[in-house]
């Protein structure tokens, strides 16, 4: 019995082959998802339908599997950033179509996807419907490919028709946007029984047989319909508190190379990484749904334990309301943990209404963090990793090539960004 864990890394190592069960001290998934007799399970492209086969009750695909490849993000193959939230069910993917002039719908991974989005809403074919598995690109040993962390299985929630620009190569074309849902395995105990696939691609069983080994959220869904999606939706409960190993980039990942190259950038000129970490907290509010309007950067000399403010604003019109950001920075050692004095400076300048932001180019010790969460203050922590990472989006956003030139703007207006001026004034522009 071949069973896939949640987050487990798997080796995809040329040649291909179903032998040996482990490369690299890794599993073969060529091995994990084999079925004798049948073509090997590939993931070369982004969307990888599994062949159809004629089943007792007609045509059946068995599985699409969606590879992403985050290392790929800006490239000429991936000019778009998929989201994958899976700890919270949630993953929006962007389709295979990248010819500018082209109707997305005949690009054949969009097709088949389209295909398998249609038989979700309907009652009637529902039993019949195909399930998505989820893989997502990962660096191992310094390198980038052959290695697929497995995320789990859903549905197509919702499809949407999208105009995206390729920055790289000057150029828009039409796309779809996929949201998925992704199923919760809790009663598996975070294990997918491969047997499932495996008897949908056995051409002797019908649909209904095929359901022995499908995971119990899967079969509430084909009995109950939509109305079960929210309970049977992937929720992870977290520890609030992550290691200082969680918090730091996988070493020779793009990701580390980018914070090293910040470091070194404001490694002499500390200060003035107020103007990148001010630029970071608002791409950081505005990715995750909120409205946030920069402020200005304090002078170096009379900042008061606060190096940049912004402001949150909630609903519109008059019934709208503004939060001050009071913003704390600081370009420290990628490998000494962030003091907590320095955090704690940043607490007690919070007033009331007021909201805080501590970015840092190290990590959070277990002890900061639960002193934070213990004493519920109202920061936002935000460590290196994800400086590099919000470094990664704005740098594929605003189409920068090179990480130098974008810098250089950012520290180009800085001197226009310092003022002096009461934090309040935020709330009265």
């Amino acid at each position: 019995m071949s069973k896939l864990k949640i987050k487990e890394v798997f080796r995809t190592a040329r040649p291909y082959s179903i032998i040996p069960e482990n490369i690299d001290g890794y599993r073969n998934h060529f091995f994990a998802t084999n079925l004798e007799g049948q073509n090997k399970v590939l993931l070369e492209g982004g969307i990888n339908a599994i062949a159809e086969i004629n089943a007792p009750e007609g045509k059946r695909r068995p599985a699409i599997l969606i590879r992403s490849s985050p290392h790929k993000i800006g490239s000429e193959t991936t000019p778009w950033q998929d989201v994958f939230d899976v700890d919270n069910g949630h993953i929006r993917y962007y389709g295979d179509n990248k010819t500018p002039g082209k109707d997305p719908t005949f690009s054949t991974g969009n097709r088949n996807l389209i295909d398998a989005f249609e038989t979700y809403n309907n009652i009637e074919e529902r039993k019949n419907s195909i399930p998505l598995l989820f893989y997502k690109a990962v660096t191992r040993q310094n390198r980038f490919k052959g290695f697929l962390e497995f995320n789990g299985f859903g549905i197509i929630k919702g499809v949407e028709l999208i105009t995206q620009y390729d920055r790289k190569l000057d150029r828009t074309f039409s796309n779809f946007a996929f949201d998925f849902h992704v199923f919760s395995l809790k009663e598996e105990h975070e294990e997918f029984n491969w047997n499932w696939i495996n008897d949908r691609r056995n051409k002797n069983l019908s649909v209904d047989e095929t359901l022995h080994f499908a995971p119990k959220s899967w079969r509430e869904w084909i009995k109950n319909g939509n109305k079960t999606l929210e309970k049977y939706r992937r929720r992870v409960s977290k520890l609030y508190t992550v290691t200082s190993l969680e918090q730091k980039p996988t070493p020779g990942s793009k990701e580390e190379k980018t914070l090293r190259e910040i470091y070194k950038y404001y490694h002499d000129k500390k200060s003035r990484f107020e103007a990148l970490a001010s630029a970071v907290a608002a791409k950081v509010i505005r990715d995750e749904g909120g409205k946030y309007e920069e402020g200005w950067i304090t002078p170096p000399s009379s900042d008061g334990g606060a190096d940049f403010y912004g402001r949150i604003v909630i609903g519109s019109g008059f019934g709208k309301a503004k939060l001050i950001l009071l913003g704390q920075a600081k370009c420290e050692g990628l490998n000494s943990a962030t003091g907590g004095n320095h955090i704690a400076r940043t607490v007690a300048r919070l007033k009331r209404g007021w909201v805080g932001t501590y970015v840092t180019t190290s990590f959070f010790s277990e002890s900061v963090q639960r002193e934070i969460i213990e004493d519920e203050y109202p920061i936002m922590l935000i460590n290196g990793t994800r400086v590099a990472e919000t470094v990664l989006k704005i740098l594929h956003d605003e189409g920068y090539s090179d990480l130098k030139k974008f810098l250089d703007k950012v520290d180009t207006e800085y001197e226009s960004k310092v003022k002096i001026r009461r934090a309040d004034e935020l709330l009265l522009e």
